[in-house]
């Protein structure tokens, strides 16, 4: 076997161990993001229960102190503090939130994901019924260390 041939063999062995790495790392990328995706999920279910129980603060835990919501008539609430206020406020039938999340896109690399699908008011005294509903998206970020909700966007449609 000659230094040349002894090579080509050598070299097929990196690029075999080389795509394996790969491999590898992509199913490793491919798990943290499906475990994201879910953490993300878990998140948006534990914030539903904390709006269906009235439980405003146990909701705000969710979000950034830098909030943005767009609400579903287009109002814009800037804060964790505003919003503290905005709720604080609310006039009316007491009505909790339901968001049901349709797709969930991470990007591990810069803790961000992105969440969208449909939401439904109810009325605390008929919570079978929705009120409303309509579409919304969300933006999470993972900066803190743990996902906590950074921008949301809520249209009324229904």
């Amino acid at each position: 076997m000659t230094l040349f041939s002894s090579r080509i063999k050598h070299s097929g062995v990196f690029h075999f161990l080389g795509s394996v790495w790969l491999l590898c790392l992509g199913s490793y990328t491919s798990h943290a993001q499906a475990t994201d995706q879910d953490q993300i999920l878990t998140l948006r279910n534990a914030s539903n229960a904390t709006l269906k129980a009235f439980d405003h603060e146990g909701f705000l835990s969710y979000l950034t102190d830098d909030v943005h919501v767009t609400t579903g008539n287009g109002t814009l609430v800037q804060g964790k503090a505003t919003l503290r206020n905005y709720i604080a406020s609310a006039i009316g039938q007491k009505v909790f939130f339901v968001r049901t999340a349709s797709e969930v896109v991470v990007n591990t690399e810069r803790g961000l994901a992105w969440e969208t699908g449909t939401w439904q008011g109810f009325a605390a005294d008929q919570p079978d019924t929705p009120l409303t509903g309509g579409k919304y998206s969300a933006m999470w970020t993972k900066a803190s260390g743990i996902w906590l909700i950074k921008s949301e966007l809520f249209v009324t449609l229904e």
